[in-house]
């Protein structure tokens, strides 16, 4: 029996040469390659056009795409594998331009003092570190206080004194910014449940009450 099983000589992708564009399966391939074999271009160029609709139906996304069309030529010639003569309505594709990789994006390579604040609290901090002292900049501290003292509750504990969210500010500007004497922030609700990003069941529903915090209340 173990035998027999053997003899059936089963074929696995795994097996197989890789695709170069695997969204199209390894159908269309099969059928890039015998539109190759056919001598006369005329007739290989209206196969290459009947391939060109199968591969749309197949990849209905490229529709979304700018110049959709010259993209799913593009594609076929690199099923072909650069080695296509028809008659293309765009310009044959350069191998070399194709898999160029793009330049990496530069990132900022310091890490972030304290995730669950995040970056763009320290740049805010940053910026207040260069403002004048004044009745402004001190509301200014005040409302970033309220913002992170909220952040601090998504991913840290239920309560948090003022006094903590204080000395966060002055450790993130490393000591360059004081916070005023005599800043009070409101007092917390303790009905208010905050919660952390992503983690909302209720996405979609309620109009987006429940974004960001959700308050707890008797059903009526």
């Amino acid at each position: 029996m173990e035998q027999s099983i053997n003899n059936i000589g089963l074929d696995y992708n795994t097996e197989r040469e890789k695709l170069d564009m695997p969204e199209y399966g390894r159908n269309v391939l099969k059928m890039v390659e015998l539109m190759k074999c056919i001598t006369d271009r005329e007739k290989r160029t209206r196969q290459a056009r009947a391939i060109i609709k199968v591969m749309e139906i197949l990849n209905p996304q490229v529709r979304s795409l700018d110049n959709y069309d010259h993209k799913l030529w593009d594609h076929l010639y690199m099923i072909a594998g650069y080695d296509l003569d028809v008659d293309s309505p765009y310009p044959a594709p350069v191998e070399e331009e194709m898999k160029t990789r793009p330049v990496p994006i530069p990132m900022k390579g310091e890490k972030i003092k304290a995730t669950h604040y995040g970056r763009n609290i320290e740049k805010i901090i940053g910026l207040l570190c260069e403002e004048p002292e004044s009745e402004i900049k001190t509301e200014m501290i005040r409302s970033l206080a309220i913002y992170m003292r909220q952040q601090y509750l998504i991913w840290n504990k239920d309560s948090v004194s003022d006094e903590t969210i204080f000395k966060d500010i002055e450790k993130l500007s490393d000591h360059r910014l004081k916070v005023p004497e005599g800043i009070k922030l409101n007092q917390i609700n303790m009905d208010t449940q905050y919660n952390r990003p992503g983690l909302n069941i209720n996405v979609g529903q309620g109009g987006g009450k429940n974004r960001g915090f959700r308050k707890k209340g008797k059903r009526k």
